[in-house]
């Protein structure tokens, strides 16, 4: 092993390391492993720099661009509203949802068509009285599911078939993956649908959504002052849970400059203190209504200035690449100004026992924010937040949505007839969208992950430097050398079961990066063809069912569903199962050795 192949290793197991890790953000790892590998002249700087104008990059930007469009349009809602008559049944509920988030998935982004569903999941379940977790884990798994069906519908297939064109043969075309993937996620819908939710953990399907404006999400951790008068005025703080009858768990009370003194040394309740309660939405109102409280936080004074009409109360999860993540209460109160103030967080899984300014927002927290409906409106979108409240599924005008359809179509279709590059194609369907008024200039760049696009343009430089060292035929030597006993189409099994192993750790695109060399030189090791390496990889890539941070999907529900950590895996590892029993005899089927 040269000392060029054996400093890539180390590069490339540190930045594994730092993606299980979650200390620090993938795309911040992917950009150091791209200086350490130009800075220890494994590739020039030049070429690693390639990898942000690759064109998968640059068609995921784009298809996520697109996404954005489809649904200002109405096209995507008006389908959702299809679906809603065939939520009375559970079954069917499940089925409808998780069989619609997967068609939606196969042509835009995954956690684009779970925000579309998502809150009609939420708003349905509290319709017909069934436990939002019930619908949620399979909700997310439909969305992976779905992007196996076409070149755009997840970052690997467009990672493995642009990498294919690099080699030198034609890129794979936008439904060369169907026929693999669409019998994939036909099996994983009826597994999910049929049989799959039962093996959600029961306290989980026990939750009844209790909110009638609002969705159960959990307990939520708040802030409310003492006022004169209170019945609350010299009663011990642990007493708060017997008088208010179970509705409001105290956690501490805040006095002088700030001194927060927990429930267990049973302080005595003064006017003007500040309580940190743990309560649902329901419960709050109640206790604050009937015991002299009122909300503590600081901006809550700016939203007297806001009409009674235009005050809006929202729930909103916060997305894994939300600019909140690892930020405080001070930072969100400089992004929302005067006109929204937090109200309460929700954790699902972690016991907070702490003030809200001393919390560190994480992916998965539901943030309970009052203020001017359209300024919370427009920070779902500046800070990365998807909405949890309930939202009408309105008409829109007919010729926006048959545009939006017919520009969309013929991208597709142009870039299938070869008549231009996807990109390019999808390029100008956006500069259309634009020229419309279907997608306002302001929101253009809005739903681009930006920390996807710098992951992909890290890891890509990493992969060069996998080729240019040797590193990557020296893997796949030694895969061959230890499967040799095995029949060449047995080769792809655990080509599969390691490929799952890494997305379910770091992210699905970083993987199709990593992987996608090392299939290609297994198969020309091997003397065979390379399609069904990296339909391997493609599928395997986009597994990720057993961990919450295995996709954003995943993470997205966490919180909404009341899911802990375990609760995956239980409907996630059978899953797989199905996934890797249906791909390869497919794959093998149609991409023969």
């Amino acid at each position: 092993m040269s000392g060029d192949q054996i400093y890539v290793f180390v590069v490339l197991l540190i930045s594994l390391a730092l993606f299980a890790w979650e200390r620090w953000r993938y795309d911040f790892v992917a950009m150091g492993a791209m200086f350490a590998v130009v800075a220890g002249g494994v590739v020039p700087a030049g070429v690693a720099l390639e990898g942000f104008g690759h064109p998968a990059v640059i068609t995921v930007a784009a298809v996520l661009i697109i996404s954005r469009a489809l649904r200002n349009s109405g096209l995507i809602d008006l389908i959702a509203r299809v679906l809603t008559p065939f939520t009375k049944n559970q079954g069917m509920h499940i089925a409808a949802l998780t069989g619609g988030v997967a068609f939606f998935s196969s042509f835009m982004n995954n956690v684009g068509a779970l925000a579309l569903l998502l809150p009609v999941a939420l708003e349905t379940a509290r319709e017909n009285k069934r436990s939002p977790a019930l619908l949620l884990m399979p909700l997310a798994f439909g969305s992976i599911l779905g992007g196996l069906i076409t070149m755009i519908g997840t970052p690997p297939n467009i990672i493995i078939a642009t990498y294919r064109a690099e080699l030198g043969f034609a890129e794979f075309a936008m439904f060369d993956f169907a026929p693999v993937g669409l019998v994939v996620t036909i099996a994983g819908v009826l597994f999910i649908a049929l049989y799959g939710w039962r093996l959600i953990p029961s306290d989980c399907r026990g939750k009844r959504s209790e909110i009638q404006e609002h969705f159960q999400i959990g307990e939520y951790i708040i802030e409310v002052r003492v006022r004169e008068g209170s019945d609350l005025v010299g009663t011990l703080l642990s007493k708060v849970d017997e008088l208010t009858e179970g509705e409001a768990v105290p956690i501490g009370i805040v006095r002088g400059r700030g001194l927060f003194t927990p429930a267990s040394r049973h302080p005595e309740i003064r006017a003007g203190d500040v309580l940190v309660l743990e309560a649902d939405a329901v419960g709050l109102k109640t206790v604050m209504d009937d015991h002299g409280l009122e909300l503590a936080a600081s901006g809550a004074k700016a939203l007297e200035d806001v009409g009674a009409d235009r005050l809006t109360l929202c729930e909103a999860v916060i997305n894994a690449e939300s600019s909140l993540v690892g930020r405080d209460l001070r930072y969100l109160r400089r992004k929302m100004g005067g006109g929204v103030e937090l109200v309460a967080l929700a954790r699902q899984g972690r016991s907070i026992r702490r003030r809200l300014r001393d919390q560190k927002f994480k992916a998965g927290d539901v943030l309970l924010m009052q203020g001017d409906e359209d300024v919370v409106t427009g920070m779902h979108l500046d800070l990365g937040l998807m909405p949890l409240a309930e939202r009408d599924l309105m008409l829109h005008h007919p010729r926006r949505v048959f545009l939006a359809f017919l520009i969309f179509a013929a991208a597709i279709a142009a870039s299938m007839a070869g008549w231009i590059h996807i990109a390019f194609a999808f390029g100008a369907a956006i500069m259309a969208f634009v020229f419309l008024d279907i997608l306002p200039p302001r929101d253009l760049y809005k739903e681009v992950d930006w920390p996807i696009i710098v992951l992909l343009g890290g890891m890509m430089a990493v992969g060069r430097a996998m080729d240019a060292s040797g590193g990557t035929q020296l893997i796949a030597d030694g895969f061959v050398a230890i499967t040799s006993a095995l029949p060449a189409w047995l080769t792809l099994l655990p080509l599969m079961v390691v490929t799952i192993a890494l997305t379910n750790v770091i992210n699905n695109a970083a993987t199709a990066v990593l992987m996608a060399p090392i299939a290609v030189g297994i198969a020309q090791r091997m003397e065979v063809s390379m399609d069904p390496f990296l339909m391997t990889v493609a599928v395997a890539a986009s597994c990720a069912f057993l961990t919450p941070v295995g996709h954003q999907s995943n993470t997205l529900v966490m919180g909404p569903g009341g899911y802990r950590f375990s609760d995956y895996w239980r409907m996630g590892l059978p899953l797989t199962g199905i996934v890797i029993v249906t791909a390869l005899p497919m794959i093998l089927l149609f991409w023969p050795l």
